[in-house]
């Protein structure tokens, strides 16, 4: 034998020679209490009687002295729920503003009973018979968390009515009072709530894993469905991830571990009666299709956070948090992702070729003010632009150039003006602080504008100069109407920022005011519904959890407040690819077989570009520039903004079916300089320029007989006497303007020619 194993044994033998005295001692008062708990049971048994009547007196005080919840409204309590945004489909959601859940209340009627026979096969089996604790699974825990070295986590031993406890009026803490007032908290709620009503609120509080709560939620993210159409598969799923929502998650890394969990459901179902045996086979055996992990990422985030702040503003910062409402909105989800992705791309690109960083893009549903897209920046997350501050609302520093035009021509045209009258585009000293000859001088307080190629075309009819966008027509308009006026019918079809009329001057025809690209293109879509002016609106409806409606636009209606003959004049010229020709641009803005108007517009200093056009069913507002207002390059906007408004109306329109304007006959007026006769000449048997033939804000009314009181007369007329003044002579007899005598010019410094010499431009239509 090895001397270790020797040694070994004598070491041993040497212990139970040392531990033989407590031995006999041990197995000397064992055998003395015997005998006498033996000889004196009865007192023993009165006095551990009485131990535990004080030990469990003692308890009760304790637990009388708990402080239980209320449970009393339990069932009616206002639950948090989620306000979800969805596009105009109700089927993309766009953000859930919740922030720390995301829920949707549904009552039991409308969860599958597939899944609640899962839940409860699983969870709580005999749940329809307790009476809310079960004392056998109680002591289980207890035995099974003592032998674990964890007497309050473990085996839990809960059931369906202890953990609605637990998710609506308890906290999560492990401990002994937290566990004894679940106990009291459930079997009260029995007596209060029915078997029902405890499920429903179970079923609608249990966490999914993340932010998800409620089965209707989980449902509708893992299957794209309703809860109250999961099969006995889906349904089994559900329940198998109630556990652990983390480790056993759909979208985890333990997927064989949620499908023996799976299995075990589906064991249990049959186990209980809800299923047969082949049918236990079959689920196990079927394939179930888990949509893609949702990006919980903010889908249109500039457009999103104005619904939020439209929703704050009317109802409260509460019904954010606290309503659970389906907000359905106007936006068209599909050309929210093309308006995104070509805004983005062409922002790109027009750092480098414009030195214009960033970009906005609108649309609008003209019959009924829904904004259908909103890009508020080239990318809400860049941080260099800054890209979260929404150009599309924001007004400060955003000019829109001759965009601005449109309107001062529709209130001529009200006026009585039409797109046949001639104005003549030539060099013209406006400013009465400066000479009437001091055609060149455009420094302060002097105004001489150019047009954006520096030409001057000389007579030219409406149509002609809207079109082309020129200058100098569009600037002698503005004072016909005056600004007041133009102000007044530009605020009635939506440009809410011009709220100051005594600070602009005759620049604002070029765009001095500052708007929104949201504004401009709801004023436009004013245009395209003859006249018919609708408020912005980012709503279709709202509905609360119960579906009741809270808000309800998708019949809204407008307001008339412009005659239609005139919104008609405008969407005729606008859309002329006759007369826009000129401008070169006709292969970005021409679609073969739409009606389609649209006008561009850069600022004089070259910080804003602008491109807005419209469809009888569809507008479309883009701006570019800098978010810090530093100039861009000197282009004109079509090069800059028109590829990608062209790009995205082209892909919009293949969507919406054809629609045509409306162009109405129109009478002719009496005068001849309205209806596009400039070489009629006056009294003194020159040609003239307007202010000869009409009074300032009458067009239609008696020819003035003193022009030359109107301080701006000699400043428009002596340019084009001096240039087509003998054109009338050439022509045609004097027209008579009987009880008039012929006006003289007064003496005043020579009008110099500014096209040199005795050189006279080119006449449409010479």
């Amino acid at each position: 034998m090895p001397e270790f194993v020797l040694r070994l044994q004598r070491e041993l033998r040497r212990l139970l020679k040392r531990l033989d005295p407590v031995f006999t001692e041990v197995d000397r008062r064992f055998m003395r209490g015997a005998r006498f708990a033996y000889k004196h049971w009865k007192l023993l048994f009165v006095w551990g009687l009485s131990a535990c009547f004080f030990v469990g007196g003692l308890t009760l005080l304790w637990a009388a002295t708990l402080q239980l919840p209320d449970l009393s409204a339990l069932e009616s309590r206002k639950i948090e729920q989620s306000v979800k945004i969805y596009d105009r489909t109700s089927q993309v959601l766009l953000y859930d503003l919740h922030d720390k859940m995301q829920r949707t209340v549904v009552p039991l009627a409308n969860i599958s009973p597939n899944l609640q026979q899962a839940v409860i096969a699983i969870e709580d089996p005999e749940f329809y018979t307790h009476k809310g604790i079960k004392p056998t699974a109680i002591l289980r825990a207890i035995f099974t968390n003592l032998t674990q070295g964890d007497l309050l986590s473990g085996q839990g031993g809960s059931t369906i009515t202890q953990q609605v406890i637990k998710l609506t009026v308890l906290t999560t803490d492990k401990t002994i009072t937290r566990k004894l007032k679940e106990w009291v908290l459930a079997l009260k709620i029995e007596r209060a709530l029915t078997k029902d009503q405890i499920l429903e609120i179970y079923l609608n509080q249990v966490p999914f894993g993340g932010q998800l709560y409620g089965v209707e939620e989980a449902s509708m993210t893992f299957f794209g469905k309703h809860a109250s159409d999961l099969s006995v598969p889906e349904a089994a799923y559900m329940a198998a991830v109630l556990p652990a929502p983390t480790r056993l998650s759909p979208y985890g890394t333990h997927l064989d571990q949620l499908t023996a969990r799976k299995n075990l459901v589906l064991d249990k179902m049959f186990e209980h009666g809800y299923i047969t045996a082949d049918e236990r086979d079959q689920y196990k055996a079927a394939t179930v299709a888990f949509l893609p992990q949702r990006d919980t990422a903010i889908q249109a985030p500039h457009f999103v956070f104005y619904v939020r702040q439209y929703l704050e503003d009317k109802y409260g910062s509460d019904a954010l948090t606290e309503s659970g409402w389906r907000v359905t909105t106007t936006l068209d989800a599909d050309l929210q992702a093309h308006a995104e992705e070509i805004v983005n791309r062409n922002a790109l690109a027009n750092v480098a070729k414009f030195n214009a960083s960033n970009m906005a893009l609108v649309a609008v549903d003209p019959q009924t003010g829904g904004i259908l897209t909103m890009v508020g920046s080239r990318n809400y997350f860049d941080t260099d632009i800054p890209g979260a501050y929404n150009v599309a609302t924001m007004a400060p520093g955003r000019q829109p150039g001759s965009a601005f035009k449109p309107f001062v021509y529709a209130q001529a045209f009200a006026e009585g003006y039409t797109p046949s009258t001639i104005l003549f585009d030539m060099r013209t000293q406006f400013s009465t602080n400066c000479g009437a000859t001091d055609i060149t001088n455009d420094t302060p307080p002097c105004y001489s504008p150019v047009n954006y190629d520096g030409k001057f075309r000389g007579p030219m009819t409406l149509r002609d100069a809207l079109a082309q966008s020129i200058n100098i027509p569009a600037v002698k308009l503005l004072y016909l109407v005056g600004i007041n006026d133009a102000l007044k019918l530009a605020k009635s079809l939506g440009i809410n920022t011009l709220t100051n009329p005594a600070q602009y001057g005759l620049t604002l025809v070029l765009g001095g005011g500052e708007v929104t690209p949201l504004d401009m293109t709801s004023a436009y879509a004013v245009f395209a519904d003859d006249g018919i002016q609708y408020d912005p609106t980012p709503i279709l409806k709202i509905e609360d959890a119960q579906g009741n409606l809270i808000e309800d636009n998708t019949e809204r209606g407008g307001n008339q407040v412009l005659d239609p003959s005139v919104a008609e004049k405008i969407n005729d010229v606008l859309s002329d690819s006759v007369a826009r020709a000129p401008l070169g641009e006709n292969d970005l803005f021409t679609f073969p077989g739409r009606d389609v108007a649209v006008k561009t517009g850069t600022t004089n200093d070259f910080r804003d570009a602008w491109t807005v056009g419209y469809t009888p069913n569809l507008a479309v507002g883009i701006w570019a520039g800098n978010n810090d207002n530093t100039p861009m390059q000197k282009k004109v906007s079509g090069f800059i903004v028109g590829p990608a408004w062209s790009e995205f109306m082209r892909y919009a329109l293949s969507k919406l079916p054809p629609a045509s304007f409306t162009r109405a006959e129109y009478t002719p007026a009496d005068k001849p300089v309205l209806n596009g006769n400039w070489q009629v000449p006056g009294a003194d048997g020159l040609v003239h320029e307007i202010l000869y033939w009409v009074s300032k804000g009458d067009p239609t009314g008696p020819q003035p007989t003193n022009p030359g009181a109107d301080p701006q007369f000699e400043r428009w007329d002596a340019p084009v006497r001096a240039v087509y003044g003998n054109y009338g002579v050439q022509q045609q007899p004097a027209y008579q303007n009987p009880g008039q005598a012929p006006y003289q010019a007064p003496q005043q410094p020579q009008y110099q020619n500014p096209y040199g010499g005795s050189v006279i431009p080119t006449v449409p239509g010479q």
